[in-house]
């Protein structure tokens, strides 16, 4: 064939052509395209950083947390993105709250597939020893973490049921597993939840819903930095890593077992801390 004479489409058909496989790969590597997923404590910390990413890879969004304001400001900074969300002021220790914003969730999604209980109490809560704690700051402790985790599983619990499949990720700590002197109602809390993960994972995997946990280390978070006067005098020698552990170390976690890669995988703890812990 003279190429001289040849016909070849005009250029503006082949920029439109990559154009379009760009978006087509883009859509396909997004793990979590057209999921329903709820993040409680979602506005702000790690809960914001889990809903920026979830987003990313195509989630539906449901930002729950009591700071009406912040859940908002983190829905319309997904949607300003080009993802969905929506923001629901929920108190996750009241069971009227949970309910409603399961209700919610349907109502504007029409299906849940991902629970990231990641509420807790950790913003002013100071260093005393355990003899110290007052005990309503015990029982506030043990009821956001803890009673939320459960109050929300439980909500959620009838839609992903009748979906034969959902994701229910609670958010642990490292220090459940290594202790940490001065926070005895935190540390107490995040190891429940690691045996509530189990137990709930045993009963509730016959409808083909995986519940695992997460247990990031100290993280360089608004919340961490309440708690300690200069977050880089953090001892990092401890961490094989070398490094303070940051949000974006712990979505890779969230992402994986909120997708379909995870879908044999319930009744597990996994700890993002840099390799401080090891078992």
């Amino acid at each position: 064939m003279c190429l001289k004479h040849a016909s070849w489409p005009p250029i503006e058909s082949f920029l439109s052509a990559l154009a379009a496989l760009t978006v087509i790969k883009a859509e396909m590597i997004q793990r979590l395209k057209h999921r329903v997923a709820i993040v409680t404590g979602g506005a702000r910390g790690l809960g914001k950083a889990f809903s920026l990413a979830l987003a990313a890879e195509g989630a539906l969004l449901v930002v729950a947390d009591i700071l009406e304001e912040a859940a908002a400001d983190t829905a319309l900074e997904i949607k300003n993105k080009g993802g969905s969300a929506i923001a629901l002021k929920t108190d996750v220790t009241s069971e009227e709250e949970t309910e409603a914003m399961v209700r919610e969730t349907i109502h504007h999604f029409s299906r849940i597939d991902v629970l990231i209980n990641n509420a807790a109490l950790v913003y002013g809560v100071g260093r005393k020893l355990f003899a110290e704690i007052p005990v309503p700051e015990w029982d506030r402790m043990m009821s956001v973490s803890l009673k939320g985790s459960f109050l929300c599983a439980k909500a959620v619990f009838p839609q992903m049921k009748k979906q034969n499949k959902g994701k229910i990720i609670n958010i642990s700590s490292e220090t459940a597993f290594t202790g940490s002197k001065g926070f005895l109602h935190y540390v107490t809390s995040k190891g429940g939840l690691i045996s509530f993960t189990r137990g709930l994972a045993a009963e509730i995997g016959q409808f083909g819903i995986c519940v695992n946990a997460i247990a990031p280390g100290f993280t360089d978070t608004e919340a961490a930095r309440t708690i300690t006067d200069d977050i880089r005098k953090y001892d990092v020698s401890l961490t094989p890593l070398r490094r303070l552990g940051i949000p974006q170390d712990v979505v890779g976690a969230v992402t994986f077992l909120g997708s379909d890669d995870s879908d044999f995988i319930t009744g597990q703890t996994i700890v993002v801390d840099g390799g401080r812990y090891m078992h």
